[in-house]
């Protein structure tokens, strides 16, 4: 009889504990609803955290020119912080960060079978795009495009230009890397020509109101620019630490596509997926170089990190291991204004005394 009475007061308590509020497991990643300003928080006392490496953190931020910064913790708030005049609802260029929004959408465009990475872009932008010829362009994949191997010439005199007198031929595809903006660009008009649907807005039925993030795609020059708030580039992360599923809405269900993206896409840069940069391998190349470094690309940083990267130190962190999601927008904190910098590990050192 007592045995039975303590197993009743065991599920009694039980069934207490599991009615409150908050949730019983704080591993589990927590979602914001869409179209709410509401977001929950942990404070970084709550988490054990360093709160002395706060305030040095702070600093570290402002005087390199931030705008902005967040961390999420399993998708929780536990940093935002503002600097200047900038708040929760201004907007910021993602700049080449945006990348890995290209990336995703390609992968739904693949899924819903619209369109295939490893067949050749002319079969999405017809024949005649470059100043290839039609047998040089057939060898050129979507793949290509994502990986930054199409072997066009980079040595252009600009860079991101996408006419066809800028596109020329260099190298063999697949035998190259090197950081080419216009290659990048022309997604845009694949996946446009794949979905018959203007690419904004392809995107934007798929994952931006999907997940409740805001912003649009503006066009810069050549260049199609993402513009958001923070707490978007937040969700967009949030999307990707969980793998392509938003609470119980699947956004992006083809795990092995999420996978190739996400991991090293090629042995030319070991360090680069489709679109992603990613922490921990053996090399790494940068934009603007064709010097291969050997060594991690952010040495202070976890070694599953994967991330958005874009001209101006915008950055997109992500890191499974620790449940992370980290964001900064803002100027330059670097000398260097594309990819990876020296910034990235500066900032990481300050990052590592607070979460340690």
């Amino acid at each position: 009889m007592k045995y039975q009475f303590t197993l009743l007061l065991i599920v009694v308590v039980s069934f207490f504990s599991c009615s409150k509020d908050e949730p019983v497991n704080d591993n589990s990643i927590y979602f914001p609803p869409i179209n709410s300003e509401t977001w929950e928080t942990k404070s970084i006392a709550d988490l054990g955290w360093n709160t002395n490496a706060e305030q040095p953190l702070y600093n570290f931020l402002e005087t390199n020119a931030t705008d902005a910064f967040m961390i999420l913790k399993n998708g929780r708030i536990v940093v935002e912080k503002y600097f200047g005049t900038f708040n929760e609802s201004k907007v910021h260029s993602w700049n080449s960060a945006a990348k890995t929004l290209t990336a995703f959408t390609v992968g739904i465009a693949q899924e819903e079978g619209f369109l295939d990475i490893n067949k050749p872009s002319s079969n999405y932008m017809g024949v005649g795009w470059s100043s290839l010829t039609p047998q040089q362009e057939a060898k050129i994949t979507v793949w290509n495009h994502l990986t930054m191997t199409t072997g066009l010439d980079y040595n252009v005199t600009e860079n991101f230009c996408t006419d066809k007198a800028c596109l020329i031929y260099k190298n063999e595809p697949s035998t190259y890397w090197y950081y080419h903006q216009a290659a990048y660009t022309l997604l845009d008009n694949i996946v446009t020509r794949a979905v018959k649907q203007d690419f904004k807005d392809y995107f934007n039925s798929k994952i931006r109101n999907k997940i409740g993030m805001t912003g649009t795609w503006i066009k810069t020059g050549y260049l199609n620019l993402y513009f958001s708030n923070a707490r978007s580039m937040a969700r967009f992360g949030l999307l990707n630490l969980n793998k392509g599923v938003w609470d119980k809405t699947t956004i992006l269900a083809d795990k092995n596509y999420f996978n190739a993206m996400t991991t090293t896409s090629q042995d030319l840069n070991k360090s680069y997926g489709y679109l992603y940069w990613l922490n921990g391998k053996s090399n790494y190349k940068i934009p603007g170089s064709e010097t291969l470094y050997s060594g991690k690309l952010i040495p202070n940083a976890p070694n599953d990190l994967f991330s958005g990267l874009g001209a101006f130190d915008q950055k997109l962190y992500i890191i499974p291991s620790k449940g992370l999601v980290i964001v900064r927008m803002g100027d330059s904190g670097d000398e260097d204004e594309l990819g990876p910098t020296e910034f990235d590990n500066n900032l990481w050192e300050k990052i590592n005394a607070l979460i340690d």
